[in-house]
């Protein structure tokens, strides 16, 4: 073999986090063919398996065109090799397009438009495709995508509990699906989508045996997590993205009235309801924060018993951050390091999680480094619910 493209071994965690901020080129454009674009959740990203861990990387991003790394033509079997300047990496692999996209309800709406596959084997589903602060740009989160998939008639505004259940049915039937996440844009009224969601994850439920996490924000009253939990939900995420008020009140402006301490008394009354590591929050970290303001919060929640999911933030085009680098590698391992070893400590793992982002993991480095056991910071001790 040629010395220049002679195998050349990384750590798991660091590849994920050097990919996850920098991106991959595609040789065969037609392997992203079934990438998602837009829309809610990991969006201009493509599924990648490395090392038996199943990632979500961007390749329609500004970073990914001129990625270092690159991934060449799969076989016959999804199989493929990737490279950075010319050194091969190692083997990757494509998840193949799931059976249940073939398929269409009775009144011909494609089951891809009501849910599609995350990662390896997570259903996931935008139950409201619209949100109320999506519509004025002086509320609507910066990063946010949610019409984009809309407008391009990827998706429908509404699904109903029914279609639901349809395709979640045929998911765990025809591909094996583990686990399904629902999410959903706030719609007017003070349950911010948990009625919604309530009604979903019953109908799912009804219909097959599916361990499920709902994702809103925090309603006004605590008493809707007893109620989800009684539909259905397994899980529950309440994402703050950004952790410190400035940040937020830049980024989000219309989420932001929501506040950081509101979001805590509702952590604090939700982890009894769904127990420790079952609620978990979603932080994108290179917004402005820094890695010890993140990491502050991150001991705050993890004292509570919920589980922080730290991703690297990803720009999606047309929208206004589009332009807005992602992190670095080394920030990301600045955090992610250390935070694997405060989790660990407190008994949140990834694995435990019933349900969600968290244990799915495509969207971060986080689950490798709790795998490969980072020892916890010192004086770190095993926290318990406040």
């Amino acid at each position: 073999m040629d010395p220049a493209t002679e195998l050349q071994p990384m750590p798991t965690e660091h590849l994920i986090n050097e990919l996850q901020s920098y991106g991959v080129r595609l040789v065969d454009p037609k392997a992203g063919a079934d990438s998602r674009r837009g829309g809610a959740g990991p969006s201009d990203h493509k599924a990648l398996t490395i090392d038996g861990m199943t990632v979500m990387v961007p390749v329609h991003t500004a970073p990914a065109f001129e990625s270092p790394y690159l991934v060449e033509k799969p076989d016959a079997y999804g199989r493929s090799r990737i490279s950075r300047d010319g050194l091969v990496l190692g083997e990757v692999s494509f998840p193949r397009q799931p059976k249940f996209y073939a398929r269409s309800t009775a009144d011909g709406i494609p089951y891809s438009k009501i849910a599609v596959l995350h990662g390896r084997d997570v259903l996931a589903t935008t139950v409201l495709q619209t949100c109320i602060r999506y519509q004025s740009r002086t509320k609507t989160c910066q990063f946010c995508a949610i019409g984009q998939s809309l407008a391009a008639d990827r998706t429908i505004a509404h699904k109903t509990p029914a279609q639901l259940a349809e395709v979640a049915k045929a998911a765990v039937e025809l591909d094996g699906v583990k686990h399904m996440v629902m999410t959903t844009g706030t719609p007017p009224g003070k349950d911010r989508g948990a009625k919604i969601l309530a009604d979903s994850a019953a109908a799912v439920k009804a219909a097959v045996d599916l361990p499920i996490q709902v994702q809103c924000e925090p309603p006004d009253d605590d008493a809707w997590f007893a109620r989800l939990r009684e539909a259905g939900a397994d899980a529950l995420g309440m994402h703050l993205e950004a952790v410190t008020e400035p940040v937020r009140a830049r980024i989000m402006p219309g989420k932001a009235q929501v506040s950081v301490a509101r979001y805590f008394t509702a952590f604090a009354a939700a982890v009894p309801v769904f127990g420790r590591g079952q609620v978990s929050t979603y932080i994108l970290a290179g917004l402005g924060d820094t890695a010890e303001e993140i990491l502050d919060v991150c001991d705050r929640l993890t004292t509570l018993g919920v589980y922080p999911f730290v991703v690297p933030f990803v720009p999606i085009s047309g929208t206004p951050l589009e332009s807005h680098p992602t992190p670095s590698p080394a920030f990301m391992n600045s955090i992610l390091g250390p935070l694997s070893g405060m989790m660990i400590a407190r008994g949140l793992k990834s694995i435990d999680v019933k349900a969600g982002c968290a244990k799915c993991g495509a969207c971060s480095a986080l689950s490798t480094y709790e795998r490969r056991g980072t020892p916890a910071p010192r004086g770190l001790g095993q926290g318990g619910c406040a």
